[in-house]
């Protein structure tokens, strides 16, 4: 079973054998690096379980049900690679967060809101999801490109939420009517994938990009996937893209989910 160094120690292992390779592997090309910048608009799903302090048995709640609005995370991605090999690292940075009252969608210990009982919450969610790893350029000719990817990814969030129960609250333990829990999360998980672009046309300038990866290490199981179209200048590319980013955490822990969803545009700029 891996530990919670397993993934990061693989994923650094492996640009060290890539930079380490003998000469003759990696011919005379000269290094080549490409750096974009994006704007994410993801809906944030997921369910967490926030313990309560004292007596209370805790509260759970979906995220997508109360984030109806200040959804942004800045995005970021750089990547050197010299003849078939190369190396890239991808940042998300995401600091969101909303309230909402006449709020039901949550369960107090277990058990759903009794009727009559409603709840003001305010919620917050901030955090980074740091990917890094190495690539390999399959020969799959002049339209398309296609790399083999093996690396790590970071999930490090803290989550924090506030909520006062009134109503018929008489159902609801004394502990448990108003409270503020936070719960924080840092996983390692080692992942493989593939991602390139397809040449769209005869000109070349219109192409598809695309992404995926799998994985798993401290949560059960990570994936996500990217797909967009986008255009070339001299300078580089702008990309429209859409974006998943799944987890499945390990049972009993905190977070029990967590998932991003939405669109993307970035700048990509290559020399």
């Amino acid at each position: 079973m891996l530990n919670r160094k397993t993934p990061l120690a693989a994923a650094l292992a492996l640009p060290m054998a890539l930079l380490a390779l003998p000469a003759h592997a990696q011919g005379a090309d000269p290094w080549r690096f490409q750096a974009s910048v994006y704007v994410y608009l993801p809906t944030i799903s997921g369910t967490t379980a926030f313990p309560q302090n004292g007596a209370g048995s805790g509260v759970s709640v979906d995220a997508d049900t109360i984030l109806d609005n200040l959804k942004f995370t800045f995005m970021g991605s750089f990547e050197a690679r010299r003849g078939a090999w190369g190396l890239f690292t991808d940042v998300v940075y995401m600091d969101v967060g909303d309230s909402k009252s006449d709020y039901r969608e949550f369960t107090v210990g277990g058990v759903p809101l009794p009727g009559g009982a409603n709840a003001h919450v305010d919620y917050d969610l901030k955090g980074w999801v740091w990917t890094l790893g190495g690539t390999w350029a399959m020969p799959v000719g002049p339209a398309a490109t296609l790399d083999l990817l093996a690396g790590a990814r970071l999930l490090d969030v803290e989550q924090t939420l506030g909520w006062d129960i009134t109503g018929n609250v008489g159902a609801v333990p004394l502990p448990e009517r108003a409270g503020t829990s936070k719960v924080g999360l840092s996983n390692w998980d080692a992942i493989v994938g593939l991602k390139g672009r397809l040449a769209l046309g005869s000109g070349g300038q219109w192409f598809a990009p695309y992404y995926a990866d799998i994985g798993a290490g401290d949560s059960d199981l990570t994936w996500q996937v990217m797909g967009g179209i986008g255009y070339s200048f001299k300078w580089g590319d702008v990309v429209a893209a859409w974006r998943y980013l799944d987890y499945d955490m390990k049972s009993g822990d905190k977070v029990q989910s967590l998932n991003f969803n939405g669109p993307a545009i970035s700048a990509v700029f290559r020399w």
